[in-house]
């Protein structure tokens, strides 16, 4: 039986083929955005050598890409709702290929920032229009949830998978192949959407692009992070964090307000906060992305500067992950229909907890297979029921004129909180690690046990974020009746 597509699609019966080859352009283009998180985790020391970071800079080459990624989402999402998703996902990956090829041509570290913020803002634009792309093609129930499952999957290989080529492409090419191999994918997922992907309806109208919204938000949430990075190197005493801290309040306060009271199109309207499933999903999506991102950082510099990896025997040690996320990812869609997303969702944020837990218990002569294969796997299976779950919660329920805002939203939250997380985090390992340092002689076995202790610092408070995740899904998300298709009802809704 033939698939129909939602309301605002075109009005013509979606045939499971192509409804199956716009799945595949959807999570194609979700992959290579997610990708560009972690392809350069591997890299970094390479990059470091090659243009010059300092180990506190390096982060930038991550953090500017998600920064950028997480404060124009919403705008993004809003976007793709406003004028058209296929016209709005094209001009994402348009951007993102050219800033691909910039990123590759960067002679210096200034010019390679500017490079992942343009990446970061095609990200911006292509992951929201993607998921309405799937949202408009399938109705809610067992479609959307393998759709779903699909696109979820190759966010969370993504990462992984990203370690992976990172290494490869490193170490049999150069660093600056880790951008080079964005431009014939882009230029793939241009044609196939442009031949493939209906265009759907605008949304009416009923004000223009927030787009004093999306730089407040981002402006307050870059002084945030350098705030917390520089906190290492000048204390929190001193008067520039004070000033900096200042400002990202201001800042953000200032995009509250206009969210509340100026913006005629807020990015974020309160109704879309309203519910309390659509905030506890966005809150989960927060912490978790918090906790991973800052675990790609830490685990692939781990394994090159502490057991020694070539940037390819780095990325290879990623490939059982990437594995175990797409089979977890594959089995969530089951599962939820099942059990309900939110069971799912609690079961694979302890699964993470487990996983992360085992890595704080690593030291400068742990064993691979003996000590981080068993944690990558819990983890990484965790990690594929989560991205699943959570994207169920997070858009079902979504009317046509509010799906690029709700998927916006939680690619949104899980950005920033990966933004935020890795600078936390980041802080946190770096004073442990020369706390430890402090007043010892600074042979390679000090070093690196003292690097050690500060990766288990850093994974001993991911441990704690995906616990508390695990906690808000169970206080904000739980309902006590499912419909079959694993789709909460309303409170108070009666069984049929």
């Amino acid at each position: 039986m033939p698939l129909t597509a939602s309301p605002d699609a075109p009005a013509r019966p979606t045939v499971p083929l192509r409804a199956g080859l716009i799945t595949a352009i959807a999570a194609a283009a979700q992959f290579m955005v997610i990708l560009d998180v972690s392809i350069v985790n591997v890299a970094l020391p390479s990059i470091r050598a090659g243009i010059g970071f300092s180990e506190q800079g390096l982060q930038w080459v991550v953090s500017a890409y998600t920064l950028a990624f997480a404060g124009f989402l919403l705008l993004g999402g809003r976007a793709a709702d406003l004028f058209g998703r296929r016209r709005v996902f094209l001009a994402g990956v348009g951007l993102f290929t050219v800033a691909s090829v910039a990123g590759a041509l960067a002679l210096n570290g200034p010019m390679l920032l500017v490079a992942r913020v343009l990446q970061g803002l095609g990200a911006a634009i292509i992951a929201p229009a993607s998921l309405t792309i799937l949202s408009a093609t399938f109705p809610e129930g067992p479609a959307r949830n393998k759709a779903l499952g699909v696109w979820g999957s190759m966010a969370g290989a993504g990462g992984s998978v990203g370690v992976l080529a990172g290494g490869l492409l490193t170490d049999l090419l150069s660093w600056e192949w880790i951008f080079w191999i964005n431009v014939p994918f882009g230029l793939a997922v241009l044609w196939l959407a442009r031949r493939h992907v209906p265009e759907g309806a605008a949304a009416a109208r009923t004000g223009g692009v927030d787009l004093l919204g999306a730089v407040t938000v981002t402006g307050g949430l870059v002084a945030l992070v350098y705030g917390i990075v520089r906190t290492e190197a000048i204390g929190w005493a001193a008067p520039q964090t004070y000033i900096t801290f200042a400002l990202a309040a201001l800042l953000l306060g200032a995009f509250v307000l206009v969210e509340a009271r100026i913006a005629s199109a807020p990015l974020i309207p309160l109704r879309a906060l309203a519910s309390r499933r659509v905030a506890g999903a966005n809150a989960v999506v927060f912490l978790l992305g918090a906790a991973m991102f800052a675990m790609w950082f830490f685990l692939s510099l781990y394994l090159q500067q502490v057991l020694g990896y070539s940037p390819l025997e780095a990325g290879l040690a990623f490939l059982p992950m990437s594995l175990a996320i797409v089979a977890g990812s594959t089995a969530a869609s089951r599962l939820v229909a099942r059990f309900g997303p939110v069971a799912v969702l609690v079961t694979g944020m302890s699964m993470a907890a487990i996983g992360l837990g085992l890595f704080t218990q690593l030291t400068a002569d742990s064993s691979f297979w003996i000590h981080v294969l068993p944690g990558s796997i819990v983890l990484a299976g965790g990690l594929g029921l989560t991205m699943v779950s959570s994207t169920v919660i997070g858009v079902s329920g979504s009317g046509p004129a509010d799906r690029g805002l709700a998927s916006g939203l939680l690619n949104s939250s899980r950005m920033v909180g990966g933004a935020l997380g890795l600078a936390i985090l980041t802080t946190v390992a770096t004073a442990r690690t020369s706390s430890l340092l402090e007043g010892r002689r600074p042979t390679q076995a000090a070093i690196e046990s003292a690097a050690t202790a500060g990766y288990a610092g850093a994974f001993t408070v991911s441990v704690a974020l995906c616990l508390l995740a695990a906690v808000v899904a169970l206080v904000t998300l739980r309902t006590r009746d499912r419909d079959r298709n694993g789709e909460a009802r309303p409170e108070g809704a009666a069984l049929s």
